[in-house]
């Protein structure tokens, strides 16, 4: 699993930039990428050893097919999460350029920091500020003992926040930028529990005039929308998708699919779904919380979530009105709930063959690179998947 990770460029980047960061091939003289980046510091690869103490195994804090993420402190005592690029990672390098370039400038609560960056021989790293509550992946839907007492409160800031942070992507930042893998091992948490995004390698811009971009499936099992995982069609409602399935998570504390579990219940959305339509919302709601949670707000929240996770793209809201739904600006019209994009359905779509990658971007004309990562988190057009363990 990718712990730290976040892709940062310019705000106001030109076609140009964008066109770039978009359309990127495998074969690019990395330290010419780079000249042209402002506001991001260099570091040196001695600079990063010495922090890591020589990249000791017990400050190793995270690994996933881009490679590994060391805990570190800097020379002026400021701790960092420090990626490394596998050496042999080719899919990875052209993550490592997007999560430069593709939103830099960039500054919100609820992003990661991204510090600097290391191009040292054949050394590629990336720096980032230091999240003390490591991933929601590893402590909420964790198999394992976590020592955080997930409150109502915490979960509700959780959520916000990534609603936040997405609201700002998808309609503060020009052009807009869709961040393609919103998913719990994505979501980090701070020492005061604010979520911060991470992980933008695979981050696309979306200039405002396209309707839609057409491209190569990338994602994660159970967060992919259905009208992206069955043709590549992608919007910012991709992203919505991807955010309702996370607030199931967040709310039940159950992970989106668990093969452990008798098949009627294996797929989280499924099982929402069907409690909804019977009434018994209540019993999805954690237990952990005990009488911490207010369960008519939570049953709500996971409402929302269906809502953001319906089939048609155009049954979801904008992230900016889920923001509003999840703070009770504005009422949730249960009439508009309809039967979501299940994920059951889309691993039985026989048609999502490998022709789908490498198809163009809306008014680009340029092909994208259609490898697949050494990594079973993240998939492409054949749709590689993980299970997660319930806890």
């Amino acid at each position: 699993m990718t712990m730290f990770s976040c892709c940062f460029g310019k705000a106001t980047s030109p076609k140009g930039v964008a066109d770039r960061a978009n359309n990127r091939g495998s074969n690019m003289d990395v330290s010419t990428e780079l000249l042209d980046i402002e506001n991001m510091r260099s570091y040196t690869y001695r600079d990063l050893r010495v922090a890591t103490e020589d990249f000791r195994p017990e400050n190793k804090i995270g690994q996933g097919g881009f490679g590994s993420v060391y805990k570190g402190m800097l020379k002026d005592g400021l701790l960092v999460a420090i990626k490394v690029l596998s050496a042999d990672s080719s899919q990875g390098l052209k993550e490592f350029l997007t999560e430069i370039t593709v939103i830099s400038d960039i500054q919100h609560e609820n992003l990661v920091k991204l510090h600097g960056y290391c191009v040292d021989g054949d050394h590629r790293i990336l720096v980032y500020g230091y999240l003390k509550n490591g991933s929601l992946d590893q402590t909420l839907l964790g198999s394992g003992h976590c020592g955080i007492n997930f409150t109502w409160e915490i979960r509700k800031k959780i959520c916000i926040g990534v609603a936040k942070g997405l609201a700002y992507l998808h309609e503060e930042v020009h052009p807009h930028v869709i961040h393609r893998d919103i998913k719990a091992s994505n979501i980090l948490l701070d020492e005061d529990f604010t979520p911060k995004i991470s992980d933008f390698g695979l981050a696309k811009l979306f200039p405002s005039h396209l309707t839609h971009i057409s491209t190569r499936i990338a994602g994660t099992q159970g967060y992919l929308a259905p009208e992206y995982a069955m043709r590549g069609q992608l919007t910012r409602k991709a992203d919505i998708y991807s955010f309702g399935v996370l607030l199931l998570e967040i709310v039940s504390g159950r992970p989106n699919q668990n093969r452990w579990l008798p098949v009627d219940e294996q797929y989280l959305l499924e099982r929402v779904w069907q409690q909804y339509r019977e009434g018994e919302l209540e019993g999805l709601v954690d237990t952990s919380m005990e009488e911490d949670v207010d369960l008519h707000e939570a049953c709500r929240y996971l409402k929302i979530g269906l809502l953001c996770s319906q089939s048609l793209p155009k049954s979801r809201p904008s992230m900016s009105d889920v923001l509003k739904m999840l703070n009770g600006e504005i009422d949730l019209n249960e009439n508009d709930l309809s039967d979501p994009g299940l994920l059951s359905e889309l691993m039985n779509y026989k048609t999502v063959k490998n022709s789908t990658s490498g198809t163009t971007s809306s008014g680009s004309g340029n092909h994208e690179d259609s490898r697949s990562y050494g990594n079973t988190e993240t998939s492409y057009a054949n749709m590689t998947f993980t299970t997660i363990t319930e806890r």
